[in-house]
C-alpha cells in the first residue's frame, strides 16, 4: 500500500492496467493449466482493490476543495448527459448520485436547476418526404382489379 500511495494517478492507472492484465493472465492459467501459487489470483485481486480505493480517495480529495457552485454545475451537467439517450447513461446517473451525495454533505441544496439549453434551429416548412422507391412501386388501390375477379 506504501508503494501505490506515493505513485502518481497515470502511474495508478497504469498499475491498475498492469495487475488487471496479470489478473486476466492467471485466470487464463488457471483454467488451462494448474497454477504452481494459486493465491496468486488473491494478491492480484486485492492490489486492484487497493489502487482502486486509492484511485477514489484522490478523486474525493480534489472534490473536497472545488465549491458548491463547481459541484452543481458537473452535477447540471451530468444530468443532461444522463437525460439525452446517449450511450453512457448509466454511467453519468452513478457519478451523478455520488455528486449529489458530496454536494448535499457540503451544505448544497437539492434539486438543482439544469443550464440553459442552446436554440434549436426551426425545421423548414416547405420541405417534403422524399418518395422513396417502395412507394413508387405500389399500384393505386383504384386502379387494381378485386382478386379472384380474373381481370
Amino acid at each position: 500500500m506504501k508503494e501505490f500511495r506515493g505513485m502518481s494517478d497515470e502511474q495508478l492507472s497504469l498499475a491498475l492496467k498492469d495487475t488487471e492484465k496479470h489478473l486476466f493472465q492467471l485466470r487464463f492459467q488457471s483454467a488451462t493449466d494448474r497454477l504452481e501459487t494459486p493465491s496468486e489470483i488473491r494478491k492480484a485481486r486485492r492490489d486492484i482493490a487497493r489502487i482502486r480505493t486509492l484511485q477514489r480517495e484522490k478523486e474525493l480529495g480534489k472534490l473536497g476543495g472545488l465549491s458548491t457552485e463547481q459541484l452543481g454545475t458537473r452535477i447540471a451537467s451530468l444530468q443532461a448527459k444522463e437525460d439525452a439517450s446517449l450511450p453512457g447513461k448509466r454511467t453519468a446517473h452513478r457519478q451523478g448520485a455520488r455528486l449529489k451525495r458530496f454536494y448535499v454533505a457540503k451544505g448544497g441544496t437539492l434539486p438543482i436547476a439544469p443550464p440553459p439549453a442552446p436554440a434549436a434551429p426551426a425545421p423548414k416548412a416547405d420541405a417534403k418526404k422524399p418518395e422513396t422507391k417502395s412507394d413508387a412501386k405500389k399500384p393505386d388501390a383504384k386502379k387494381s382489379a378485386p382478386k379472384g375477379s380474373g381481370k
